[in-house]
């Protein structure tokens, strides 16, 4: 992945193991450095590279850098550091000789920016999934999410979606995903009186997901049919949000997610054609590396497309890394077929 950031090399200090890469610590003090220029500057583009840049640091996050980073960008003994410190579990002491060892190039920010408070929180929360600590993700997303209620700024609507799908995301890890519908509800209520185009397709998703993941289809289509909806965007005259989302793949998978989810709707609705439309339009339009969700919209077309009475072409089956998913979906394509030429014959 092309960093968007250039990160300098420090030559390092003689007390601290050798290394020709800067440490992650360095990295996420370039990253905090770029959020405080798009705050300043009012651009959500350099916010939308600085959660790039975090996702390429994912697999190095550790408690001991996470913490000499809170230190760094947020204010000592802050009602923020201090909850963010409590989630952490203790460091240890090699690993914080190697760590600190950087930390005296920069003093800490002696005021620290929303923007920033919230990246912190974003920090931790996915530490804290990637860790399978789940009770804790789901303190700290609460927590992150009351916090964001009381702060207005178009700078933080990135970083804000982001916090929504994790937020979602560790209570339905806990199967807790019905706890959390209302405040969605009141979270997109929110994002649409702001004028968050991008918290407001973010959190469709989400509510669409929470009721079809209770097969509330009813619900889900009332709520959608209400909301400002993603059709609205046509490729020509696209908002800006939308074009943010999609021209910097912050989030590749937000349209696609919404004509997966309309497809299925669709579907249970026994409208196959408009769903059919929808389901093969969303794995057409996700990412190569999406390869989940497209096994997933490719099942889901198979289906619609047998009750249409429509044999799928073999290739739809032969595609890269879905052969196997897709093997039982082939065969009951066969059996169709074979009925109808049954039928055919008689």
């Amino acid at each position: 992945m092309t960093q968007d950031v250039e990160m300098k090399e420090q030559p390092a200090p003689s007390n601290s193991v050798p290394s020709s890469s800067p440490s992650t610590l360095h990295h996420l003090k370039e990253i905090a450095s770029l959020i405080e220029t798009g705050a300043y500057d009012r651009e959500a583009r350099r916010i939308l590279r600085a959660i790039r840049l975090t996702m390429a640091l994912r697999r190095k996050l550790k408690a001991s850098v996470l913490s000499s980073f809170l230190s760094f960008a947020l204010t000592p003994g802050s009602e923020a550091f201090t909850r963010l410190s409590s989630y952490l579990p203790k460091e240890d002491e090699n690993e914080m000789e190697v760590d600190t060892a950087t930390s005296t190039a920069q003093p800490p920010a002696k005021h620290s920016l929303p923007e920033l408070e919230i990246y912190c929180y974003l920090l931790v929360l996915i530490f804290l999934i990637d860790q399978k600590k789940y009770d804790e993700a789901k303190a700290c997303s609460s927590a992150s999410i009351a916090r964001l209620k009381n702060l207005n700024r178009r700078t933080l609507d990135v970083l804000a979606a982001r916090l929504y799908l994790y937020y979602s995301l560790c209570y339905e890890l806990t199967g807790t995903l019905s706890e959390i519908r209302s405040n969605l509800l009141a979270l997109h209520r929110i994002a649409t009186l702001r004028h968050d185009e991008l918290g407001q397709e973010t959190l469709l998703n989400l509510l669409l997901r929470n009721y079809l993941h209770y097969n509330l289809y009813d619900q889900a289509e009332k709520l959608r049919s209400k909301a400002p909806r993603f059709e609205a965007h046509s490729n020509q005259q696209v908002s800006h949000g939308f074009l943010l989302s999609l021209s910097l793949n912050c989030y590749p998978l937000q349209f696609c997610r919404y004509l997966f989810y309309l497809g299925k709707i669709r579907t249970i609705q026994l409208e196959y054609t408009d769903a059919k439309e929808c389901l093969l339009q969303a794995a057409r339009k996700a990412p190569v590396a999406a390869l989940g969700f497209r096994v997933q919209c490719n099942k889901w077309a198979i289906i619609v497309r047998l009750l249409l009475g429509e044999i799928p072409e073999r290739t739809v089956f032969m595609q890269k890394g879905m052969e196997k998913a897709l093997r039982p979906y082939f065969e009951l394509t066969n059996v169709s077929l074979s009925l109808c030429s049954r039928r055919l014959t008689l």
